[in-house]
């Protein structure tokens, strides 16, 4: 990615119907001059504190307060370990700071942070918030959940669950502040293309609009709207938590700048480093003493060392070999590198999409004039017509856009009476097939 290619960006954080407090936080930070980007990047974070009440945000908030000062401050050349160190540093403050109080002991939070830049994109992640890549009809999770369904399905022992373990299958296995120190994810470099679209989010989201309809609203609409109508699906399939949703979108590049070049992996330089040659030394300095050994007629103690250390000589050469292999093989880059069970999905099409939202608008229409909400009925009959219309030109990207209208409407001055009440059962704005 280039300093002159723009990017198109957005977010929304929502305490959600069931919560009190929204103990989620995010933050964006685009860099100010061509001279921090190439150094850094732009970086985009989203955190889910834990910890009940002011517990949680404070945890959250430590994290999107101090990892970007940190990343942007250190003096580390490499991105990626700069962007680790800065997740390692959000730890320490949100551990001392829990340390410091007991009402605030043990409290921790989820971070997923993003930068994107010339180096390509390097995640940082601890927890189940996710990062997602969308180009073109593909949507691939670039982060592994740190949960005990996660954990379970990666070891092969999901099967073995009892029911009490299965009630609490979501709970996460690692988080920022409650250790003194962390195990985090670094992702990447992966390159980004024009036209891909990245998405953070928290479990307020993912738990209840699935993969495929995210990929089609961030594609289909601009970061703003696309932000604003997953949150506003969240809330209407339950909205059980705080949903919190960062969107970056890279566009074209401008006519008169070439492609920045592919990001390169640390480990594909296709050299094999100094401990294979102190290896290949000492196992070859045995097998010559070997040798000098036969040779002054030393048989036994001769024969013992050139047998022992020819073959060891032998299996070195072919284990060096596999390895330079492994090292210049050439990888396509377009495709997520992720070991299972990291998720690729389809978007679902336009047209499914519209249809469902269609309906979706139709339960939302007659609570509202059955409930008297205060909406501006004019302004909704010009959006409804308007999406009717790119409906029957099968302009469905259009049509999702003005249903987006319709949805904000409803969600801005009437659905919030609502904030107690559950989705009604089998409504159509489920995240299942239409009925």
């Amino acid at each position: 990615m280039r300093w002159e290619q723009q990017v198109q960006y957005s977010s929304v954080s929502d305490v959600g119907l069931r919560r009190r407090n929204n103990e989620d936080a995010c933050v964006i930070r685009i860099s100010k001059s061509e001279e921090e980007f190439h150094r850094r990047g732009h970086l985009f974070v989203v955190a889910d504190g834990m910890g009940g009440h002011a517990v949680g945000e404070l945890a959250s908030k430590l994290a999107v307060e101090t990892l970007p000062h940190t990343f942007f401050k250190s003096k580390e050349e490499d991105v990626g370990e700069a962007l680790r160190a800065a997740v390692e540093a959000a730890n320490a403050a949100i551990h001392t700071r829990g340390s410091q109080n007991r009402d605030f002991l043990r409290m921790g939070t989820t971070c997923t942070a993003l930068t994107l830049g010339e180096h390509g994109v390097y995640i940082a992640h601890v927890g189940d918030s996710r990062a997602y890549r969308i180009r073109r009809d593909r949507i691939d999770q670039l982060t592994f959940d740190h949960s005990l369904e996660w954990e379970l399905e990666r070891s092969g022992r999901k099967a073995d669950l009892d029911p009490a373990a299965r009630n609490n299958r979501n709970v996460i296995t690692r988080s920022l502040g409650p250790e003194r120190t962390v195990e985090i994810d670094l992702e990447g470099p992966y390159p980004v293309f024009p036209g891909d679209v990245f998405v953070l989010c928290s479990d307020g989201l993912i738990n209840h609009v699935s993969d495929d309809e995210i990929a089609t609203i961030a594609q289909d609409l601009a970061p703003r709207t696309a932000c604003r109508l997953l949150v506003q699906l969240a809330n209407l399939r339950g909205g059980t938590d705080n949903c919190t949703v960062v969107i970056a979108r890279a566009c074209e590049l401008p006519a008169n700048v070439p492609p920045a070049s592919p990001p390169v992996r640390k480990k594909s330089q296709g050299e094999l480093g100094w401990p294979w040659l102190i290896a290949f030394w000492v196992v070859a300095t045995f097998f010559a003493a070997g040798v000098s050994l036969l040779l002054f007629q030393y048989w036994l103690t001769g024969t013992a060392l050139t047998v022992l250390f020819g073959s060891a000589l032998i299996a070195l050469g072919v284990a060096a070999m596999r390895q330079h292999r492994t090292l210049n093989t050439v990888s396509d880059d377009s495709v997520t590198t992720h070991w299972r069970p990291y998720r690729t999905a389809v978007g679902q099409s336009s047209s499914d999409l519209v249809r469902k939202i269609a309906h979706l608008e139709i339960e939302l229409r007659r609570a509202a004039q059955e409930d008297g909400w205060s909406i501006d009925w004019d302004e909704h009959r010009t959006a409804l017509e308007a999406a009717a219309q790119a409906r029957r030109e099968r302009r469905y990207a259009r049509a999702l856009q003005e249903y987006a209208k319709v949805i904000n409407l409803f969600m801005k001055k009437g659905a919030r009476v609502r904030k107690s009440a559950p989705p009604p059962a089998g409504a159509v704005g489920n995240n299942g097939a239409d009925s």
